[in-house]
């Protein structure tokens, strides 16, 4: 029998009974570096040459090809059957939307105003929220949906809300029983699993353009797009809560003689009823971001006034619509939260007695039923009076922005150039000028040292199909910008980040923050960074970073924070000052979550490429962009979106092999306890 090799042994001192100690292996940075070293060598002498850019606007065979796809499925929409199909589909939904439209949203001819007024529906949601919640929820829909009417955006909201409605009932619809087969069965868990890491890891923007080939622009595209981003996080959590009910519960099932559907519905979806309504609340929150992209494609909502605003560089009249999306992301979250613990609550014994509680509940519901009444019947209640107070905030927020701006252009200014010439143009410099030969190769090398064969065999095939697309070198340009904008959201992770895992009262008072961040949606960072800093690239990566900074923030505080405490009372024993604690101890410990948090940083920063490209961040973004406004560009749009897809997948895959190394690395190689001063 083989046995394994004896570690490596370094005797520490001239004293030959000195303990041994284990050898460290060399760090996966000096090779990466070798790697930097070689390629900047190449390039000095090769840059500027095989760059493969495509200027202004040429376009590809390959572009040239996918454009006319676009036209044959196009013109064959009556005989071709998947376009028979998905024109059925379309029409379906399109009639769905148009129909809740006339009911809460539009006038529904030959009535001048909507069949149930704002009376009508506000009341109802005020019931509804008490009904599956609790009172503090009943107020909190009841002031936002207020607030719709009172500043003036009352249909864009309805209409927004039609657009999540129906975007969810079709992700319980189809999330759940997926979510039940991936928990139930393995084999259907490995077919499924990688689906949804493609789903998640392509940006929100790339669905539009092959959905509206499609489904047409409009709100059946909408409903598609935001279907098929807010269905995954319901069928992973929903899977996850089916697998971690106790096994004592599934083996006590089988041992009464249940069936595997009475197992299924009386055991395991009860105990993970909880789980699956978080699934649901997430399901909800990516509806509302997604739908509010959707109006690109012409989908009804509160993203239209937002996107208007943006096309004409008005903060002020972009603020308001975007405000209204964050109070109704807050009022959706806050109450399927609540919604999920009140199951709790009630078998506690806490809430109201159910006397009064069934009371309120037959009150509210009959006071709700006579508001739909008197909406239907009285004009003052079934169409929101036009109070002004929009426009007036909207013209205030616009002089408060333009004197914060011209208050702190000596400030951003300054930084954005900085930044931009110090950090972005050198990055984008080294990576664009190479030659795309140089870039691939030194690419797979950093795949290969960081994650061996698994980040290297699709590192190779992303890099492949980049080339194939046509669009190397705007790739490139996206791929600095990217970079950027994770280098510095890891520096703010990291200092925030700690500094919340070291002190309590830090993490009260940023995580809540954190929260809120993550519950806005993408589109809505874009307004105070337009206005802070003009369109420009830099804007693109303040938003970017934005976005992703709460999920890389929160990674790192848990990671820093999950450090064992006898190991920092041994430290602190050895006299090490704080900063040595941090160095030597917590991060390179907490080393698995900093590459997980520097992981989601890139696909977060990533997936707001498409939307950093309408404020001037160009390369890929703007050609997605593009290729919406404009028909004879869709080919080229399509190979950006691709382009995009490729580039996050392998962003993806180096750096996921990179996280899964590190922990068997401190496995093999324990930290020491120290001996004496650091």
């Amino acid at each position: 029998m083989s046995t394994a090799a004896p570690p490596k042994v370094i005797r520490q001192g001239p004293a030959p009974d000195a303990p041994p100690v284990l050898a460290e292996p060399t760090p996966r940075w000096k090779p990466v570096a070798v790697v930097l070293l070689l390629w900047l060598a190449v390039w000095w002498f090769t840059k500027g040459t095989d760059t493969l850019v495509l200027a202004g606007r040429d376009r590809t065979p390959v572009m040239d090809t996918l454009a006319a796809f676009r036209d044959r499925m196009i013109a064959g929409r009556e005989s071709n059957p998947v376009m028979v199909v998905t024109g059925a589909l379309a029409d379906a939904l399109r009639g769905t939307v148009s129909f809740l439209q006339r009911v809460i949203s539009i006038p529904d001819d030959p009535r001048p105003v909507p069949q149930i007024g704002w009376l009508g529906v506000t009341a109802v949601a005020t019931w509804v929220g008490y009904a599956v919640a609790n009172w503090r929820i009943a107020l909190l829909v009841l002031g936002t949906f207020l607030s719709f009417g009172a500043f003036g955006y009352w249909s864009h909201s309805m209409d927004l809300l039609i657009m999540v409605g129906i975007a969810v009932v079709l992700s319980l619809a189809v999330g759940i029983p997926l979510g039940i087969l991936a928990g139930t069965n393995k084999r259907a868990n490995s077919i499924i699993e990688p689906v949804l890491d493609f789903l998640q890891t392509m940006p929100t923007f790339v669905y539009l353009l092959p959905i509206v080939l499609f489904f047409g622009i409009g709100s059946a595209s909408a409903v598609v797009c935001t279907l098929l981003y807010a269905v995954p996080p319901l069928i992973r959590i929903s899977a996850h809560g089916i697998r971690t009910v106790p096994p004592t519960m599934v083996e006590v099932a089988d041992s009464i003689g249940l069936t595997r559907w009475q197992r299924l519905l009386k055991v395991q979806l009860p105990l993970a009823k909880r789980t699956i309504i978080v699934g649901l609340n997430q399901t909800t929150l990516a509806a509302l971001s997604m739908a509010t992209i959707a109006s690109f494609v012409n989908g009804p909502g509160l993203g239209k006034p937002v996107l208007d605003g943006l096309r004409i560089n008005d903060t002020g009249t972009a603020l308001v619509p975007g405000l209204l999306i964050v109070a109704m992301a807050i009022m959706l979250d806050r109450a399927t939260t609540a919604a999920s613990e009140r199951g709790d609550i009630m078998a506690r014994g806490g809430g109201l007695p159910p006397r009064l509680h069934r009371a309120i509940l037959i009150g509210g519901g009959v006071l709700a039923a006579v508001a739909v009444m008197i909406s239907r019947q009285s004009l003052w209640a079934a169409e929101f009076p036009d109070l002004g107070w929009g426009r007036a905030i909207a013209k205030g927020a616009g002089d408060v922005i333009t004197a914060i701006t011209d208050t702190l252009s000596p400030i951003t200014g300054p930084f954005k150039d900085a930044i931009t010439y110090a950090l972005l143009n050198p990055l984008q410099a080294f990576l664009s000028e190479s030659p795309w030969w140089l870039a691939a190769a030194a690419i797979a090398l950093l795949a290969y040292v960081l994650g061996g064969l698994r980040a290297l065999v699709p590192t190779v095939v992303c890099l492949a199909g980049m080339v194939f697309f046509g669009l190397w070198n705007n790739a490139m340009v996206t791929l600095a910008m990217t970079l950027v904008a994770t280098i510095l959201c890891m520096v703010i992770a990291v200092v925030v980040g700690v500094a919340m895992a070291r002190k309590r009262s830090a993490d009260l008072l940023i995580r809540p923050i954190l929260d809120a961040g993550q519950t806005i949606p993408a589109f809505v960072y874009l307004i105070p960074c337009l206005a802070l800093f003009g369109p420009s690239r830099f804007t693109g990566i303040v938003a970017a970073l934005a976005y992703a900074a709460p999920v890389s923030i929160k990674l790192v505080a848990d990671g820093v924070k999950g450090v064992s405490a006898t190991t920092m009372e041994a430290v602190r024993s050895s006299g090490a000052s704080t900063m040595q604690q941090i160095r030597k101890v917590q991060l390179p410990m907490a080393k698995a979550s900093l590459m997980l948090a520097t992981n989601q940083g890139l696909l977060f920063v990533l997936a707001m490429a498409v939307i950093s490209g309408m404020v001037g961040a160009g390369a890929l973004g703007y050609d997605v962009v593009i290729g919406f406004s404009r028909s004879e560009e869709w080919g080229k749009g399509f190979a950006a979106g691709a382009t995009i897809v490729l580039l996050g997948i392998m962003i993806d895959r180096i750096a996921r092999r990179a996280a899964e190394a590190a922990p068997d690395q401190w496995k093999r190689f324990p930290m020491r306890a120290p001996t004496g001063p650091f």
